[in-house]
């Protein structure tokens, strides 16, 4: 499955929740956010369906996002539904790792292959400043909890706002090289002015070799993060949505103003 751009899409992000447990800085404003209506929220049978038929153009590999993702309901039983669906040679899911430690086991046993844990420094006090009164021993607690269940590779998300040698940066990648983690770095972005970069340890951002399309958490597919190009997979059916996505899917990133990273994923 190619693009107009001769890219190879192979990748399904989902975002399957708006909610989360934490207010992190970067992410969300001080005054909150207005969220999606429950009777919007895409529901998993409809995932299901969408990972199928995405599978069937060339889709192999898919990642659950959020929001945090782990805050829905069921969650495992999804991951269930989807690792069973032949063609998928690599499943993943992102998280913030505070409900990681009770799940951890649980996803691996319903067919989930790796995992990457947000965490953006390894001071507790700073930690709960840039997310708004998260607990980091969760965190610690929930990466313990992944390696033990098998989950591989276990990789870190540092946000860093303007390099990888900003003190807090530099002292996560210690702690993975101690705790034989793979740590990358993604540079604070902006959708509403296009500032984004490619991810150091990471393909991310690099939009010559692009290999991915999103799903947000209403049912919208995305061809890109940074554009505000979306296709409804209840107006148009699943199969044009995804076909038009991958065919209109812009050579590069550009602006969104339609969506934030708590709705869509990063």
């Amino acid at each position: 499955m190619f693009d107009g751009y001769n890219r190879k899409i192979n990748y399904l992000r989902i975002s399957i929740t708006d909610r989360c447990n934490l207010r992190c800085l970067y992410c969300m404003p001080v005054e909150g956010i207005r969220l999606i209506n429950h009777d919007q929220i895409i529901r998993y049978e409809e995932i299901v369906e969408v990972v199928k038929e995405a599978v069937a153009l060339g889709i192999d590999k898919v990642r659950i996002t959020g929001g945090e993702p782990l805050v829905r309901k069921g969650v495992e039983q999804l991951v269930a539904m989807i690792s069973g669906i032949p063609g998928i040679r690599d499943f993943g899911l992102t998280t913030n790792g505070q409900l990681l430690s009770a799940f951890a086991q649980k996803l691996v046993d319903t067919g989930l292959h790796r995992i990457n844990i947000s965490l953006d420094t390894v001071d507790p006090v700073r930690y709960k400043e840039l997310t708004r009164g998260g607990d980091i021993n969760k965190v610690f607690l929930g990466i313990e909890a992944a390696k033990k269940a098998g989950l591989k590779p276990v990789k870190i998300n540092c946000v860093v706002g303007n390099s990888s040698l900003e003190k807090n940066a530099l002292e996560v990648k210690l702690f993975c090289e101690k705790h034989e983690l793979q740590v990358r770095f993604i540079h604070q972005m902006d959708l509403e002015k296009g500032c984004f970069s490619i991810v150091e340890g990471g393909a991310g951002g690099d939009c010559s070799g692009c290999n991915r399309i999103r799903l947000t958490a209403n049912g919208m597919i995305k061809p890109c993060l940074f554009n505000n190009l979306e296709f409804d997979i209840r107006e148009l059916g699943i199969r044009e949505a995804l076909l038009q996505a991958i065919h209109l899917k812009p050579e590069k990133g550009s602006v969104n103003t339609m969506n934030s990273f708590h709705n869509i994923g990063g």
